[in-house]
């Protein structure tokens, strides 16, 4: 009788991952059958993973091994995104905190060093982490969006947009990061509510209309007053013009009427600030309105605000302006108002509406694919998800989808920072150069801004595939399969992703998204800093093992929805994994006289039946993404059926020369196709099993039933 240790010593798992790297077949190349394709969501190279990168690394570990062991060529391509905008800020802050500068104190390659050397150092640790985790992903093609290759198809994708007039550069008001000092896209701004005021107030004594406004400031800027069309409180005076001081700036406003107006709110009548308000912006351009620059990059008012407010910050020219208002008796009333106060993500700055020349991709225009289609890129983005050539689950988020993109406006990609892919765009005099590689004669100078993240990130199922580059990795695998990201960058990036893909190669990126959701502490809160209530998974791992906490992440959690994550559950599913390797240690030893070909008896026979329709049911919920429940299906299964009942009342039939061999038959067959069931979920522990009896890898073995798969083919739009 073989000897197995009482215990499974988790310590193994490194040496376990040790042999599946070194066996080759974390390579598609070293496997056959139909591509299958995951791209990792590369995480930021600005630190190392938490909790939730553990469940979504998981998530996409579990559908990769089980297609792997369906027999087919899969592909895990791991990668981390340099993230230029949230990796400026953590060096720029590590510089100040241990030098007491900033960039601009060192000079652009001086920084730019720096960052290069914190994005290798997280890098590495990264990579580390996810083979903690399990993450059984082809190393040999890692990808990192700022590499040589990705460069190429970053230069060549503007180049390829800039000649079909879908990026243009101009005046524009953009979301403006006083703090950063960047501009930021609409979906990287975070609201924060606060309790503020609300001002009624009038212009002048003369001025017949009253406005509401939570920034009495920005008026310094106003070339309008917007009514409703159908108000007949206004009506009278639209088209009205006035000429008037206000609070030590001369305005000029025009009454209009526009149908953006809410009557009901306030009073029905808004002061338009065309240079200090996106939807102001908007407004202006309608009626062909002025814009006043009235706030400057650092959050402070120019010239044109004014004598009293000149080189005030913003919040000092409110009070100068409310003091005003009160001196003048003009300054009719105030109420508390619940506000959203826009803030970047990274810096966390207030964001301040300001007109600049940046660079954007123009999202209505539409353009002639080689197929002959004239679509705009909002099109594109909305008939992928409409045809039902690209599936979003959970379902609900298609709606969320469809209504963004109705609302989408051309997207801002320049970027006023230093790390990050350069525009390739060069200017000498008047003259612009666009091109994938630099102008080959002197005189030239490169645009000093970078592409937002975004940009680069959008390529990247298509691109970690060696686009542009006709390779044979894009013909094989593109349109990949899934795209497992959490819901909250469903906008960020997923959406993008589908504009890219299906403007430059003219097909989906990928068939299925599946978005997973948050994971939240047993409060149900978010993880911050602020919170200290961060988890190293790579802690949980140590003390429990990777194979508990896959499972306690995953089981019970559908897609799209958020959890809390429990250290008891994490616990929990480590006695299972014990479970696993004692049950499994009992079958071993009972079988080391048995034969394979034994005949089972009619008891036996029903048992085995049952098992099969049991398997039958995971591989459907394999097949619809339903790993929360096939993972608590094989739980509840190999405990509370295998180990506490067949093998329970096989011993007594094991002491039984009659029942023995099928007994020993029935739960080897039931223990290892059991195992290979809990791969997917438990790899660690269901490969250490399968190692002591078995010379070939669990990792690769058979999926007991077969599900048949269509072969995919690529799908233009």
């Amino acid at each position: 009788m073989k000897e197995i240790t009482t215990t499974y010593d988790q310590k193994k798992e490194p040496d376990i991952y040790k042999i599946w790297e070194m066996s080759g077949y974390f390579n598609p190349d070293n496997l056959s059958g139909k591509p299958f394709a995951i791209m990792m969501p590369p995480p930021n190279a600005t630190g190392t993973l938490h909790i939730g990168h553990a469940f979504e690394s998981s998530i996409q570990d579990i559908m990769i091994r089980y297609h792997r062991m369906k027999g087919e060529k899969a592909l895990w391509l791991p990668g981390t995104d340099h993230a230029a905008i949230a990796t400026n800020t953590k060096v720029e802050k590590i510089l100040t905190k241990e030098e007491g500068k900033n960039r601009h104190d060192i000079g652009r390659e001086a920084f730019i060093a720096k960052v290069e050397e914190f994005v290798a150092a997280s890098r590495g640790t990264i990579q580390n982490q996810l083979r903690k985790v399990g993450a059984s992903a082809d190393w040999s093609r890692e990808a990192f969006t700022f590499d040589e290759t990705r460069n190429l198809a970053v230069r060549t994708a503007f180049k390829r947009m800039f000649d079909a007039g879908l990026i243009y550069r101009g005046i524009r008001v953009i979301n403006w990061d006083p703090k950063g000092q960047t501009a930021v896209s609409d979906d990287e701004v975070v609201y924060k509510q606060e309790l503020g005021q609300l001002f009624y107030f009038k212009y002048s004594k003369d001025f017949p209309i009253t406005i509401a406004t939570t920034r009495p400031e920005t008026k310094l800027g106003d070339t309008a007053v917007a009514v409703h069309p159908k108000d007949k409180r206004y009506k009278a005076y639209v088209g009205q013009e006035f000429d008037l001081e206000f609070a030590g700036a001369k305005l000029h406003l025009k009454i209009v009427a526009d149908e953006t107006v809410d009557p009901d709110f306030g009073t029905g009548a808004v002061g338009v600030t065309p240079a200090h308000s996106i939807a102001d912006y908007e407004i202006a351009q309608r009626h062909n309105l002025p814009a006043i620059q009235i706030i400057n990059e650092y959050a402070k008012m120019t010239q044109q605000a004014g004598s009293l407010a000149v080189g005030k910050k913003t919040k000092e020219a409110r009070e100068i302006v409310v003091s005003w208002l009160n001196e003048q008796s003009l300054l009719e009333k105030t109420e508390k108002i619940d506000m959203n106060i826009s803030t970047a993500e990274r810096s966390g700055g207030i964001i301040e509406p300001l007109p600049k020349l940046q660079w954007f991709v123009d999202v209505k225009k539409k353009v002639k694919s080689q197929k002959s289609k004239v679509k705009s890129l909002k099109e594109l983005m909305h008939d992928a998800v409409a045809s039902g050539k690209i599936k979003i689950l959970p379902e609900r988020f298609e709606k969320i989808y469809f209504h963004w993109i109705d609302n989408l406006r051309d997207w801002n990609i320049s970027r006023q920072l230093w790390y990050g892919h350069r525009i390739p765009v060069w200017y000498k005099g008047d003259q612009i150069y666009c091109d994938v590689e630099s102008p080959k004669d002197s005189g030239w100078e490169q645009d000093e801004d970078t592409l937002d993240t975004w940009f680069s990130s959008a390529l990247w199922t298509f691109s970690t595939l060696g686009w542009p580059k006709e390779t044979s990795d894009l013909k094989a695998f593109h349109p990949t399969d899934v795209m497992a990201p959490g819901y909250e960058i469903l906008f960020f990036w997923v959406a993008r992703m589908i504009l890219m893909s299906t403007f430059l190669l003219e097909e989906i990126p990928f068939k299925t998204v599946y978005l997973h959701g948050i994971v939240r502490d047993i409060q149900g809160r978010k993880f911050s800093k602020s919170l200290d209530n961060g988890i190293d998974p790579v802690e949980v791992i140590d003390k429990y093992g990777a194979d508990a906490l896959r499972m306690a992440l995953v089981v019970g959690v559908g897609p799209g929805n958020d959890s809390k994550y429990d250290e008891m559950k994490v616990k929990g599913y480590r006695n299972f994994a014990n479970k696993i390797w004692n049950a499994s240690r009992f079958v071993i030893q009972s079988s080391y006289d048995a034969d394979e070909q034994a005949k089972l008896n009619e008891a036996d026979k029903k048992t085995l039946s049952e098992f099969e329709e049991f398997a039958r049911n995971v591989t459907k919920k394999m097949e619809k993404f339903d790993f929360a429940h096939a993972a608590e299906d094989l739980y509840h299964y190999f405990w509370h059926t295998f180990a506490d009942k067949i093998i329970e009342e096989s011993k007594a039939k094991l002491a039984e020369p009659k029942l023995r061999t099928s007994a020993q038959r029935l739960l080897n067959e039931i223990l290892n196709d059991s195992l290979v069931m809990l791969h997917p979920f438990m790899p660690f522990v269901t490969e250490a099993v399968w190692q002591l009896e078995h010379k070939d890898l669990l990792m690769v073995r058979k999926w007991p039933i077969k599900t048949a798969r269509k072969n995919p083919t690529k799908k233009s739009l």
